[in-house]
């Protein structure tokens, strides 16, 4: 397309036009007759610096910058609708300049005046966001040539990692900051909701129908230094070699990346802590580029220091069951007090805690006055209500006909309290009553059992849920892609068929694991505790 140049110029190159004075600038504007479009003028552009005298010596490579942040303005490249893998935001330009601090004269949104360049050679990048249209100009440092390079080339994340001796999550960080800055496109999700269960309707938050991340809850072992009044499994497994934890690893890193997502290994038991090879898994994990947390016990400081030499985990969760005379009755004598002091460690160490409670008739009124003690100690106290699954079935569950109410001074209580976090998912309940935006619920996704996470145990078998008999393979004998599209997973996911038309489905869907405790059928029943009106 032929543009005249001549008119042009004064919006294309608004820096030059700013650092040269007239006459100067009509001195340009004559050098750049010769071309007739802007293919020519940036052929023009390509060729010997401007020799303009008395111009700042950067005035090409200024002009060249313009040029193509103009280019990338006024030719943006149709946003493609699905990417197969990662891929360069095709509006991208690399430009090689002798000069530093060029992208300061025009400042990311290409207006403002920034200091004096000065000579050092410099690459520069010129895009344009591919959803937003918002036009980038930004000096490349090392990780973004680096993650550019590991695009165009198809190099793997690991080997990158091994190449640079560097931690992979370093790698995968650096490319996630890339994606972010809209320079590289990635495939989406494919862990998503299936429309048949989750009807796309105006009521459907776009966020509740695919998940980035994927858990693996590994219960590594089923040996634990407690005997908790509600545990849901204390089975005799096979213990895990750790040949066969490796091959898991690698079962689920495969499993990630067909999915396009990222992969998170959250260790439990049992008490992972007491797996004979946890820092070899947990460092494997880690190589892998998984995000790690861990569901365990207190343990001491020189048993915690070990895995934190590897790397702090995402988070560490412990488990209360009210005041130290209830929690004690329940978990065990002294376990509340080393409960407290272990928090104080993680504090101490920097790690983010994660205090669990499962939620009884004989606690429910004890939630509160915990939180207050929990206050300046846990980063985060949340509640699961008991699933009379094994042990946890000779205890009485909190009682239904008073479940909002505490909902309800929970939601208070957690005004004033930071630490109180709303993982149930019926606080959606209330919350859309309010008419304020939905949360999460329980895993995210609402129920996210068997869609962005599954349980595994020592043996092999895999769940929808730890908290219930919720069979949907064994990864020793099927791959985790073979487990997850079978249809026993997929009518997990799926849920109750009674929440099927409920406008809080994407949030909510009740706990499969409660209902089933109560005897319900958990593919066709509510959960006893919704009080959502239809």
């Amino acid at each position: 397309m032929s543009v005249p140049i001549a008119c042009s110029c004064t919006e294309i190159f608004p820096a030059c036009r700013r650092v040269l004075g007239g006459p100067q600038w009509q001195e340009f504007l004559a050098l750049l007759t010769p071309a007739g479009d802007l293919a020519e003028l940036a052929d023009l552009l390509a060729g010997p610096a401007l020799a303009l005298p008395g111009a700042p010596r950067y005035l090409s490579d200024l002009a060249r910058l313009e040029l193509a942040l103009y280019q990338v303005r006024q030719k943006k490249p149709p946003l493609p609708k699905m990417v197969e893998r990662l891929t360069l935001n095709p509006s991208l330009q690399l430009l090689q300049s002798s000069w530093g601090g060029l992208p300061l004269l025009l400042g990311e949104d290409g207006t403002n005046a920034g200091p004096e360049p000065f000579p050092r050679q410099e690459a520069v990048l010129v895009w344009v966001d591919m959803e937003t249209g918002t036009s980038f100009v930004r000096t490349a440092g090392p990780e973004e040539l680096l993650v550019l390079k590991m695009t165009c080339e198809e190099i793997d994340p690991r080997r990158a990692a091994a190449l640079g001796e560097v931690p992979v999550e370093a790698i995968e960080e650096a490319i996630g900051r890339a994606v972010d800055q809209g320079l590289l496109l990635v495939p989406p999700s494919h862990i998503r909701r299936d429309e048949a269960s989750f009807p796309i309707t105006d009521a459907v938050e776009s966020r509740f129908l695919a998940a980035e991340i994927f858990t693996l809850q590994w219960h590594i072992t089923q040996v634990c230094d407690l005997h908790c009044k509600h545990c849901y499994d204390r089975s005799d497994r096979a213990p895990l070699p750790l040949a066969r934890g490796l091959g898991v690893l690698d079962e689920l890193l495969a499993f990630c990346q067909s999915r396009h997502v990222r992969g998170q290994v959250s260790f439990s038991g049992g008490n992972p802590l007491l797996y004979p090879h946890f820092l070899e898994l947990y460092q494997a994990a880690v190589d892998r580029g998984f995000g790690v947390a861990i569901l365990g016990n207190a343990t001491s400081k020189e048993h915690l220091l070990p895995l934190l030499a590897i790397r702090k985990p995402s988070f560490f969760q412990v488990s209360l069951e009210g005041l130290p005379e209830h929690n004690d009755f329940i978990r065990g004598k002294g376990y509340f007090a080393r409960v407290m002091e272990f928090l104080d460690l993680l504090r101490e160490q920097e790690v983010y805690s994660m205090v669990m409670l499962t939620l009884t008739r004989g606690n429910m009124d004890q939630v509160l006055p915990l939180a207050e003690l929990l206050r300046d100690r846990a980063d985060l106290f949340v509640f699961n209500r008991l699933a009379m699954v094994g042990e946890g079935s000779l205890l009485e569950s909190a009682p239904i006909a008073d479940y909002r109410e505490f909902l309800e001074r929970y939601l208070a209580a957690a005004q004033e309290n930071p630490g109180l976090g709303l993982k149930d998912n019926f606080f959606n309940v209330l919350r859309a009553e309010k008419g304020e935006p939905l949360l999460g619920g329980c895993a995210g996704f609402g129920c996210g059992a068997a869609f962005n996470f599954v349980s595994l145990l020592p043996d092999g078998e895999v769940h929808g849920c730890r908290k219930f008999p919720s069979l949907i393979g064994n990864i020793f004998s099927q791959s985790l892609a073979e487990i997850y599209d079978s249809s026993a997973a997929r009518q997990y996911r799926a849920g109750s068929l009674a929440c099927r038309e409920c406008r809080l489905r994407p949030a909510c869907g009740g706990c499969l694991a409660v209902s089933h405790g109560f005897g319900r059928d958990v593919f066709s029943e509510r959960d006893p505790y919704c009080f959502l009106e239809h």
